[in-house]
């Protein structure tokens, strides 16, 4: 049942299943975090990368137990396409970031690293699913597949559904995050090949994008029919604002992305280009 609007400030619905998984993938990553500075390698555990984890943990949790939740199952469609682009791109990239290097492979315990290499199947399928074309085409999918109107509608009406849908944009965000930042520095992508990656990822959500912005129509018979209106934004006026949030959400996430990859490359150009010339002896 909706929240009634006033009772939506106290709309938390702290799930057991969400902060204990929040919990301890917060204990796995401070345990890797201090075992790494305890080697004296605190060049891959700074504090920064504490602070990235600990963001992507706050904006994953806050978005499925905070009121946002309430807001984008009953309200706005733009309240529920904030909380996908923050479980589904944010948050993922946040925690591929603090975990590159060696902290990854401090993350687990060494039992669970084992069993992939021990059990064939398992490390087939991981094998597939980090193929660069296979995490952008399930990205796709996922993000086209949930959106039509009628599975959009049918989540919205079955719990057991929605927390699929939810589990499957938080997948779909680390795979393809996991090509962009290669956290393992596996390497299978040049630096050309990520930024073309990217642009691909931006291209298929512009595609969603514009479609929301741009459609005449109100396309989620869940949002057009609701009652009253929250901040008395229109259906069609909350569409648009949700192809915008999602414009936004992309520009900010891969543009950052892309100037930390290119930064390198952009400081040793410009040395070069102003570099005092040797005097020939």
């Amino acid at each position: 049942m909706a929240a009634p609007i006033f009772q939506l400030a106290s709309a938390w619905e702290p799930a057991p299943a969400i902060l204990v998984g929040a919990g301890i993938t917060l204990l796995l990553f401070v345990q890797a975090f201090r075992r790494l500075r305890r080697r004296g390698r605190a060049d891959h555990a700074g504090w920064s990368r504490l602070l990235l984890f600990a963001l992507a943990i706050a904006s994953g949790t806050l978005a499925l137990v905070s009121p946002l939740d309430a807001i984008g199952d009953s309200y706005l469609l733009s309240g529920h396409m904030l909380q996908h682009v923050l479980i589904g791109d944010a948050a993922p990239a946040l925690a591929l970031a603090a975990l590159r290097g060696p902290l990854l492979v401090f993350l687990l315990p060494g039992s669970l690293l084992r069993a992939p290499a021990r059990t064939p199947w398992l490390r087939r399928l991981l094998s597939f699913l980090l193929r660069p074309a296979v995490g952008l085409t399930a990205w796709m999918l996922v993000i086209a597949g949930w959106h039509v109107p009628a599975a959009y509608d049918y989540a919205l009406r079955h719990q057991t559904v929605h927390d699929l849908e939810h589990l499957s944009f938080i997948v779909a965000g680390l795979l393809v995050w996991m090509q962009i930042v290669d956290p393992a520095r596996r390497r299978r992508l040049t630096l050309a090949q990520r930024l073309g990656y990217m642009l691909a990822l931006s291209a298929a959500g512009s595609v969603l994008a514009a479609l929301l912005i741009l459609w005449s129509a109100q396309l989620y018979p869940a949002y057009a029919g609701a009652g009253v209106r929250l901040l008395g934004i229109s259906p069609l006026r909350d569409q648009q604002l949700a192809g915008l949030v999602m414009l936004a959400e992309q520009l900010l996430s891969l543009g950052l992305c892309a100037c930390f990859m290119l930064r390198g490359r952009v400081r040793a150009l410009t040395l070069s280009l102003f570099a005092t010339p040797q005097p020939q002896e």
